[in-house]
């Protein structure tokens, strides 16, 4: 019955992704005679609760992944819910919102409370102090997320819900770019060898040299424009997605590729933080970027004139460890309440303000020409997908 549900209002596709990606249905087919002998299925959160506890228990905010969770409800998926279907999960554990258990021998003096926090991305949003929807969180790590706190249940994209926020009962609103900051190290691999030999002369990171090739190009990169889909997605852009640069021209150089690299990695999150404004209703009118990608200069700057928006650094880029430690702050009642937390533990570092020439360049490409990139280019990912067979089906 679901399937045929699904077939007809256009989703099947979505779902049956949503099925091969499943580490649970993979077990399951390749590896049935350890799917036969398991008796729960958690990931390392309550695996490792399960070891400190002795109890089969995780925390809500940890259920990011493709397990039968209801994200509005934030807890398990109701018995007749096709997720149950869809995925080849054995009845999990236990969930609790604020988890706190003492762990240790039974002598009080030893001891130890254990506090549940939440998933990474979601921690490292808290941890940059991204509490209130107004204002967007994005993490330039290996995966490039925009993501914005909820009080409302809100699907940016419908059927792929919120995650569970670091804050109970809040709902983390998350658009992803698989790739993200993996480009760099893509770029390094393909393009960088002058940059990684001199860095190791020097004893530094390659990236640090980067900063060096953005200063050569101009805003724009004299109109090379990237569509940052080196891994297909789930429905917009979908699974028949290719990565793409048009523009072309004899100007153009790896300098003009790699800060329209960083280019293209802000326009796509600027197009998932208008998806999430349209949705939510309400407006983002600050950005907070941490994860590696952030200790970058010139990446913050590129970012907050195609965001138009001043674009803050946090005071450290390891948000998420940081916003583990709020939860547990929170939990052990060091500070009353996420509020105080957040305005004791976190603090904004350096501010990038939009500059007003580069933004003009910026918002024109942007709208005129990297907007229209996906649904011109998408009938030519589908016909390469059908003649090549990747991405595979």
């Amino acid at each position: 019955m679901w399937g045929l549900i699904f077939n007809v209002i256009g989703l099947s596709g979505t779902v049956a992704y949503l099925q091969a990606e499943a580490e649970a249905n993979w077990i399951r087919t390749h590896q049935p005679e350890i799917w036969k002998k398991t008796h729960k299925y958690l990931f390392l959160s309550g695996f490792l609760t399960q070891r400190l506890t002795g109890r089969f228990a995780d925390s809500v905010g940890c259920q990011v992944g493709y397990v039968p969770f209801d994200y509005k409800r934030l807890g398990w998926a109701k018995a007749g819910d096709w997720k149950w279907q869809a995925l080849a999960v054995i009845w999990p554990c236990e969930l609790r919102i604020q988890m706190q258990r003492s762990i240790g021998p039974q002598n009080e003096q030893l001891t130890r409370p254990l506090v549940a926090a939440a998933a990474d991305k979601a921690c490292e949003v808290i941890g940059a102090g991204c509490l209130d929807p107004h204002v967007g969180c994005l993490s330039y790590g290996t995966t490039a997320t925009i993501n914005t706190t909820h009080a409302k249940y809100v699907e940016a994209i419908p059927l792929i819900p919120p995650y569970p926020a670091a804050v109970p009962g809040r709902y983390s609103l998350e658009i992803q770019i698989y790739r993200g900051y993996w480009m760099v190290s893509w770029f390094k691999q393909q393009f960088g060898e002058h940059e990684t030999r001199i860095a190791a002369e020097r004893g530094i990171e390659p990236e640090a040299l980067f900063d060096e090739l953005v200063a050569q190009v101009p805003p724009g990169s004299m109109g090379l424009t990237l569509q940052p889909y080196w891994s297909p997605g789930l429905r917009e852009p979908g699974p028949e997605a290719k990565g793409a640069i048009i523009g072309f021209g004899d100007v153009h150089t790896r300098a003009h590729v790699y800060r329209a690299i960083l280019e293209g990695l802000a326009y796509a999150l600027r197009e998932g933080k208008e998806r999430c404004e349209r949705r939510s209703r309400v407006p983002i009118t600050e950005l907070r970027v941490s994860g590696g990608g952030s200790q970058s200069d010139a990446a913050m700057q590129l970012t907050a004139d195609i965001f138009g928006l001043p674009t803050a650094r946090p005071h450290l880029y390891e948000t998420s460890g940081l916003g583990a430690a709020l939860d547990a702050a929170v939990g052990l009642k060091l500070h009353p309440d996420f509020a105080t937390a957040v305005r004791e533990m976190t603090r904004v570092g350096r501010v990038f303000e939009p500059e007003a020439r580069a933004r003009a360049t910026y918002d024109a490409l942007y709208r005129r020409v990297y907007t229209r990139m996906y649904k011109k280019l998408r009938p030519l990912y589908g016909e390469i997908r059908r003649i090549t067979g990747y991405p595979a089906r």
